[in-house]
């Protein structure tokens, strides 16, 4: 178990749920549970038996969806699972409200940064490098720590969320938006991350945001859903973050999680049918 410095359980609102959807849902879910690597497979739903959705513009707080669930408690109490990062913010908040990129991987950066257009192979790192591929000084990251309330130790994938056991924990993210910077004196993406010493320090949320919403990735944006819930915390400010210290995380030799690249993002989910009520 991973300590988290720095860092009572609770309900969100319920709200009637009617009884096809609720049908729907609790038989795909229970197919979920029985394999807990399905998270990280990018398991999908029909959209209409689906829970309340992420990412999303945490400046807009309505929504319609009807499914609720228990709020996960603080991430001080839960099991670190996972970290990744994504190139670009997977939300929009007050801190970060312009969208950016092209393609298929579309998403929001801080405000006044500005970010590579491009990146290809001579601007990122080579599979197999000391550096994280995808990303470059200027750039936007919206970084994840996962958290379960299995009896887990950091592993690669969000399916390490999962035991054979534990096959339906309450599961929660903290999502923090960084800007990229040359300056080494930004700050340190090694001391969130220092699973050495048995202690990890989860950088403090700005203007927290707390949702109840679901699983992220581009594996979605083909109208499909995530069935998983998860409760999110989100800071609605940029920080600067060195970007010399998340390349030295990076490399399958150099974190637990073998992440080694910039994953793509959901667009942001803005159906009010899909979305919960922000309390």
């Amino acid at each position: 178990m991973i300590k988290i410095i720095g860092s009572s359980r609770s309900k969100f609102s319920r709200a009637a749920l009617p009884s096809v959807v609720a049908l729907l849902a609790g038989v795909v879910l229970t197919g979920l549970a029985a394999s807990p690597a399905a998270w990280a497979g990018g398991s999908k739903i029909a959209c209409d038996a689906a829970g309340p959705q992420a990412p999303r513009d945490v400046t807009q707080l309505t929504g319609r969806n009807a499914i609720s669930f228990d709020k996960a408690p603080p991430a001080a109490d839960l099991n670190l699972c996972d970290i990744h990062f994504h190139r670009f913010a997977e939300h929009r908040a007050s801190g970060y409200l312009k969208l950016a990129g092209k393609g298929k991987n579309r998403g929001y950066i801080c405000n006044g940064s500005a970010p590579e257009t491009r990146h290809g192979k001579a601007e990122g790192h080579e599979a197999g490098s000391s550096g994280c591929r995808g990303i470059a000084a200027g750039d936007t990251v919206e970084v994840h720590w996962v958290y379960t309330t299995c009896d887990v130790k950091p592993g690669p994938t969000l399916g390490s969320c999962f035991t054979n056991t534990c096959k339906t924990p309450q599961l929660r993210v903290e999502a923090r938006v960084f800007n990229l910077s040359d300056d080494v004196t930004a700050g340190d993406f090694g001391k969130y991350t220092d699973y050495a010493s048995g202690t990890a320090y989860l950088p403090k949320a700005i203007m927290a945001v707390t949702y109840p919403g679901s699983t992220t990735g581009d594996g979605y944006n083909d109208g499909t859903c995530s069935p998983f819930k998860v409760t999110w915390n989100v800071s609605s400010q940029c920080t600067p973050l060195s970007l010399k210290s998340i390349n030295v995380w990076c490399g399958k030799d150099k974190n637990a999680f073998k992440e080694d690249h910039a994953h793509g993002v959901r667009t942001v989910v803005s159906d009010p049918k899909l979305l919960s009520s922000i309390k």
